[in-house]
């Protein structure tokens, strides 16, 4: 019998990548380069030339960026804090420092540390080697040309990459600046062990009370927020009008900062891509109960040493060497923990049972379809390549059931559970949305239609209205027939996160009038190609209890593909395992 938890290793997304995640950009690389093998030497990139015209002052200096080609102004790696290198490592974030000189903020800043993986595309070094530095708190701010003195409303991108990995770099808000007439500003936060550490002996050792968090990153995006409210109407926003997104990780970020009071009153809206509202004891960071991979117990074990704060004098090399890594460079570790400092002592997402316990704004929060898609596509117990690089899938009806449920987890947890528990607090201005957008192209056996399908990040380009997301592997996933649909709905959809920023309704002109979840009949939105039915406001909550139900009925998967499910969807959601089982006749592994 296949292992269950090599069908459905992503379901473990709140503790980190799957494996199979490492192979998707680098397959797609080499699936793309067939056809688009380019000849002649690697592109020089120049940067462009500080533009006297974009000059804004900041509380640290001033800073001067540069003319998009769509005519939005762009400032790249502007310092929102200084360095969290040496004796700022796990502290809280310290101001930037004060510059006489003019900033040229025309190339992005430093990554966060972290270790190379499959993902990071043009990096130099090998996966598992570090990249990056600790002077890296930085923000992009893209505008529209015209924004100084307009008051605009500000968003404040939050990458993702399970708080291990990326960065800024991969995101240009110039388009989505330009098409609404709001400000687009994307931050940086330290990441891993780095922004995410827990361990008694650091308590207390900074200088300020804050310093005895455990969550560093979080920390961070409080500071950009901070800085974006001393700054941001230099550049033309409305530091009385911010909106913070993110996807994946940059979603599970989102809740946080809700749920955080150190961030009360630095935003007005929130929209979660694809976020979690999850986190993890103290304890089990600290590898005193549970069974975290890379707890602080196993890492300083690995080090040996009993002495956390002598970790501020090691290199990142040493450091970040004592984590447990799969081939691919990715690695699990404790994250969004309940510090008792910045977050309450309890699971996270119990403060958004009460009104006193979360920031109450507007929020808006949904899912892909098809989320586990992208990370099904590399499972080799769903699929097989052909020549070795093409992916087609084994059983369609299984590969297609996998994705199903635990997509539908996923949604249950991002959407249905949080809204009720809000509405049942007294706020209702929460919205749900589902992107179903899933016409990609084929190129000889492999159909990422199929394969992918509404995948798991395939919202960002929708929303920043820029089709890049699979590298060289693009045109096929974007194809030339597609185009002119693709930019109706990304403008839609475009419109409606913007009017949400502006106001706390997401509207868009010629499009369905979006209701509030609870007040609309557990109200969720459909984002998808016209000729699938475009845009949709649909109806009817799901529940945990009704996957489970399908689940067990389901005729296009036999007895075993239930069952490989059934373990995937446990491994992922502990309390999933009595529904489950109630439903479906699986013996417990440990049986």
């Amino acid at each position: 019998m296949p292992k269950c938890h090599d069908v459905v290793a992503v379901a473990r997304y709140a503790r980190g990548l799957s494996r199979q995640m490492r192979a998707i950009f680098g397959a797609f690389g080499a699936l793309a380069a067939l056809s688009l093998a380019a000849c002649g030497t690697e592109e020089v990139v120049v940067p462009p030339m500080a533009d006297p015209m974009t000059e804004r002052a900041t509380v640290q200096g001033p800073v001067q960026g540069f003319v998009k080609e769509n005519g939005t102004h762009a400032w790249l790696g502007i310092p929102f804090a200084a360095t969290t290198a040496g004796d700022n490592r796990w502290k809280a974030p310290r101001p930037a420092p004060l510059r006489a000189d003019t900033l040229a903020a025309v190339t992005h800043g430093a990554v966060c540390p972290q270790l190379v993986n499959s993902f990071s595309l043009g990096a130099d070094g090998d996966i598992g080697t570090v990249m990056g530095d600790e002077d890296c708190l930085i923000a992009d701010i893209y505008a529209p040309a015209d924004a100084v003195g307009r008051d605009l409303p500000v968003m404040v991108w939050i990458h993702g990459g399970s708080n291990v990995w990326g960065s800024t770099h991969a995101y240009d808000g110039s388009q989505l600046a330009q098409n609404e007439d709001v400000i687009i500003v994307a931050v940086q936060y330290r990441l891993g062990p780095l922004g995410w550490f827990s361990h008694s002996g650091l308590a207390g050792d900074g200088d300020d009370p804050i310093d005895q968090t455990a969550n560093f990153g979080t920390l961070d995006l409080v500071a950009a927020l901070q800085w974006v409210k001393a700054n941001i109407e230099e550049f033309g926003g409305d530091e009385d009008n911010v909106t913070i997104f993110g996807q994946s990780a940059g979603g599970h970020n989102v809740a946080t900062l809700l749920a955080t009071p150190n961030a009360k009153g630095l935003f007005h809206r929130a929209i979660l891509q694809s976020g979690f509202f999850d986190s993890v004891s103290v304890d089990d960071a600290r590898g005193l109960t549970g069974d975290q991979p890379n707890s602080t117990a196993d890492v300083l074990a690995r080090l040996g040493t009993e002495d956390p704060v002598a970790l501020r004098g090691l290199s990142l090399e040493a450091f970040l060497g004592a984590y447990e890594l799969d081939d691919g460079g990715f690695f699990e570790l404790p994250r969004v923990i309940e510090d008792d400092v910045i977050l309450p002592a309890r699971p996270m997402v119990e403060a958004f049972g009460s009104l006193d316990q979360f920031n109450v704004v507007p929020i808006m929060t949904g899912t892909t379809r098809d989320e586990m898609k992208l990370f099904y596509a590399f499972d080799p117990d769903l699929v097989k390549t052909v020549l070795g690089r093409f992916i087609v899938p084994r059983d369609p009806g299984l590969y297609d059931a996998a994705s199903d449920y635990s997509s539908r987890v996923w949604r249950v947890r991002s959407i249905d559970q949080p809204a009720q528990m809000m509405a049942a607090a007294g706020h209702e201005a929460v919205y749900g949305f589902r992107f179903d957008w899933d016409e990609g192209g084929k190129f000889l056996w492999m159909d990422t239609a199929v394969v992918l399908g509404a995948a798991h990040g395939m919202d960002i380009p929708f929303v920043f209205n820029i089709f890049s997301l699979f590298g060289d592997a693009d045109p096929i996933v974007f194809r030339k027939q597609t185009a002119a649909e693709r930019e109706a709905l990304s403008l839609a959809m475009g419109r409606y996160w913007a009017s949400f920023a502006r106001s706390g309704v997401p509207i868009a002109q010629g499009a369905p009038n979006w209701l509030p979840y609870v007040s609309g009949g557990a109200a969720v939105m459909h984002f998808d190609s016209a000729q699938d039915g475009g845009i949709v406001l649909t109806r009817g909550a799901d529940t945990l209890a009704q996957v489970a139900k399908d689940l067990a009925g389901d005729e296009r998967i036999d007895s075993a593909g239930r069952c490989l499910i059934v373990e995937g969807i446990i491994a992922w959601v502990p309390q999933m395992d009595a529904p489950l089982r109630g439903e479906v006749d699986c013996p417990s592994e440990a049986g």
